[in-house]
């Protein structure tokens, strides 16, 4: 069995500091390193580093990554937003950092009022442009934006597939800045966050 595919777990011995230098993943206590997290360990011969790669790491964002996000208040140049999970996982991520969608990034082409594309409590599918200092996002792209919206009327769950949203419950139509292809059908752990 190859060493490196090894699945290790908490409290695991991996070897000794006289054999390996400790890495991420890992800490040593009298000499003997151990593995600090549920993963597979790894050793790099060149430095002769021993790591614990995490089975299930947490989440944490980064450019380039497809996002769920809560939009919690729409502004007259952006959308202020609560980053729930990377799509790609669908893991929470810690902290509930703020990214922010600015007008121009909202859809292709002019925007004449973020209003028609967002609302408060919608769930959008937005790709992070900037993770740092602030995270930035876009959901210009037709794959992305809203994937689960509540009416402004009686605040039931929007049929966002066709030409324009609906509300089933009262019939009210809406605009949104829907992610095509999604069906408008969000994780149910998400819906539930965004739901009010």
């Amino acid at each position: 069995m190859n060493a490196n595919a090894e699945i290790v777990l908490p409290g695991d011995l991996l070897g000794t500091a006289e054999e390996f230098v400790p890495g991420r993943g890992t800490y040593e206590d009298h000499g003997r390193i151990y593995a600090a997290l549920l993963g597979r360990r790894h050793i790099d011969p060149r430095d002769k580093a021993i790591r614990v790669e995490a089975i299930h790491p947490i989440p944490h964002i980064s450019e380039e990554d497809v996002v769920f996000a809560r939009v919690d208040e729409v502004k007259s140049a952006m959308a202020i937003c609560t980053i729930l999970s990377l799509a790609s996982s669908r893991r929470a991520v810690p902290g509930a950092p703020e990214g922010t969608v600015h007008i121009s990034k909202a859809k292709d082409g002019y925007t004449e009022s973020l209003g028609d594309e967002f609302q408060s409590g919608d769930i959008l599918l937005a790709r992070v442009l900037q993770s740092q200092p602030t995270i930035k996002l876009t959901t210009a792209p037709s794959t992305l934006g809203v994937v689960s919206a509540r009416c402004t009327a009686c605040h039931g769950l929007l049929q966002l597939g066709g030409k324009e949203p609906v509300c089933p419950r009262c019939g009210n139509r809406e605009r949104r800045k829907v992610a095509q292809g999604f069906e408008g059908l969000a994780p149910p752990a998400i819906d539930a966050a965004g739901a009010h």
